[in-house]
């Protein structure tokens, strides 16, 4: 069984990633299954969101002959991070107290 992944927690694990370092498509693919199952085909049209609403940058970089298209977190970027950051700690204190049987009032 999978839990489904939504997208403003889908946005989160990508902004965080970048908010350790700036990522080329692939590798950030890479990165990103060591949580969660994601495609390349899923990955792409999140990172093309997350640019069109300011909250990353895209540059390229020579690499091998070829470039490659690499991804940068913005200033605007890092504070949609807090937020959706936040909102995960309350789901999951939520969650936890059900699962833990606490009284959740």
């Amino acid at each position: 069984m999978k839990i489904q992944v939504t997208a403003d927690l889908l946005d989160g694990l990508v902004l965080a990633l970048l908010s350790r370092k700036d990522y080329y498509g692939y590798a950030l693919t890479q990165d990103m299954q060591q949580a969660i199952t994601i495609s390349e085909s899923t990955m792409y049209p999140v990172l093309r969101r997350l640019n069109k609403n300011g909250y990353l940058t895209i540059y390229d970089q020579p690499y091998q002959g070829r470039n490659r298209r690499y991804y940068q977190i913005t200033t605007s970027g890092k504070e949609h991070l807090q937020k959706i950051h936040k909102m995960w700690e309350d789901y999951k204190k939520n969650m936890d107290n059900v699962f833990d049987g606490q009284d959740t009032q």
